[in-house]
């Protein structure tokens, strides 16, 4: 295991639409490789790859689709064709990547299921990473299954400190078009250990809404959410992130495009309310999960217990 091969594993990620949690794996894969990858380098790498597939939730076609028209092989050699991977590191068969794509012969057998670089799905990749006052160590959107009229939006923020809470809300009729619902204290700590933000997200799409209400946490998205659904914000709230000093009310501003997620405050403003908050209680007292909301590591790191 190299950067180059972890650089080629995201590559390969934005490429084919992979699901945001790759974001927490492959970096918590890394660390215990002694390797470092965070959040930042998924940024840097998605403004270099463009999305080639359409796999559902973010499109028409499905994983049997993909396979038949060329699967993960053909993604790659179709990156390493443009000069989009690194060919040198070794793979499991001993031979390089590049060594090994021209051995195989791998190519697209339907383009309409997977694109060339030259007529992408996307330009860049499927996967966006946001920064701002609100995020001020990153957080994550699956771009790809946002629609065309989320991709730039603001609204007030509903705040909701568990998952339980914001899909009780949605399901009483309790958010308004332009909301944005905040979901917060579901990150590694506040969980503690992310559970799978499904019921939200799809509660929104089933009722029409995740084209006129975005959601933001500091937990995690299920590979199957769509919407303007903005994961893993850091710090997260139970850390006394930004992302806890947000109220009702409070205009929040997302810019897909421009990679930008900010609250409309100053930072003077954050700074004293988060002051104001009470330590962080943790939900568990004793026992493996208490010890691990206690050293865990951001979900911009991979949300690791420390080696």
């Amino acid at each position: 295991m190299t950067k180059d091969a972890f650089y080629n594993t995201i590559a390969a990620d934005m490429a084919l639409g992979g699901s945001t949690n790759t974001a927490l794996h492959i970096p918590a894969i890394a660390y215990y490789a002694d390797i470092d990858i965070t959040l930042k380098d998924f940024g840097t790498v998605s403004e270099k790859i463009p999305h080639l597939t359409t796999i559902a939730p973010a499109g028409p076609h499905h994983v049997v689709d993909f396979f038949h028209a060329g699967g993960i092989s053909a993604i790659m050699s179709e990156l390493n064709k443009s000069r989009l991977l690194k060919p040198q590191p070794k793979t499991v068969y001993g031979m390089s990547l590049g060594e090994m794509l021209t051995d195989i012969q791998a190519g697209i057998k339907d383009p309409a299921v997977i694109r060339s670089t030259e007529n992408p799905v996307h330009p860049t990749g499927s996967l966006a990473v946001l920064t701002g006052n609100l995020a001020p160590d990153g957080a994550i959107v699956k771009q790809a299954a946002v629609a065309d009229e989320m991709l730039r939006h603001s609204g007030p923020a509903r705040i909701f400190s568990s998952e339980e809470e914001a899909f009780q809300a949605i399901m009483d009729s309790a958010i308004q078009k332009g909301d944005v619902i905040v979901v917060r204290y579901e990150g590694p700590k506040g969980g503690p250990g992310m559970q799978e933000m499904l019921s939200p997200t799809a509660a929104l799409a089933g009722m029409g809404m995740d084209k006129e209400v975005a959601l933001i946490t500091d937990g995690r998205f299920s590979g199957a959410s769509r919407g303007s659904a903005i994961g893993h914000v850091s710090p997260e709230a139970a850390a006394k992130g930004p992302i806890a000093a947000i109220q009702d009310g409070d205009t929040i501003e997302i810019d897909i495009p421009g990679r930008i997620l900010n609250v409309r405050l100053s930072e003077e403003e954050i700074q004293q309310r988060l002051a104001q908050l009470p330590e962080f209680e943790p939900k568990i007292k004793s026992g493996y999960l208490a010890r691990y909301a206690t050293m865990v590591s951001s979900a911009d790191k991979g949300a690791v217990f420390p080696r």
